[in-house]
């Protein structure tokens, strides 16, 4: 068998396992707090959906930029490590929102989430200009 993406469809693969388990973080505490609808104005329930707004807001450019940079041929050593070290931050970013004693693992995977999206775009322009 011979996939023509296979860092994006791990990637994205990864992705969708992670959003899923985050948005059942999501309805786990909505049971909890008995919150069908809305939030708990900034308590933990807040602090999930939030955790898991943010990788929505997040993932998809990075996917794309994963797929686009894999389609142009680059990346082929690095690309796979990326997108795991990405999708690594990305759950220790979940946890961080849980707790204060947590907020370690949110910087981690805020700062790791900036760099990668950061990264991946500035490899984008540089095979757009030729350069790579």
């Amino acid at each position: 068998m011979n996939v023509i993406l296979p860092v994006t469809l791990s990637a994205a693969a990864a992705a969708g396992i992670i959003n899923l388990w985050l948005a059942m973080r999501v309805g786990q505490m909505r049971g909890q707090t008995k919150k069908i609808h809305g939030d708990d104005g900034g308590g933990p329930l807040t602090r999930r959906m939030r955790a898991h707004l943010n990788f929505v807001e997040y993932t998809p450019f990075v996917l794309i930029l994963i797929g686009v940079i894999e389609l142009a041929g680059r990346g082929a050593v690095w690309l796979p490590y990326v997108a795991g070290v990405y999708m690594l931050a990305r759950v220790a970013h979940g946890f961080g929102m849980d707790s204060e004693s947590f907020s370690k693992l949110r910087g981690v995977g805020i700062l790791v989430t900036m760099l990668t999206l950061l990264g991946l775009a500035i490899v984008a322009v540089l095979i757009l200009l030729g350069v790579m």
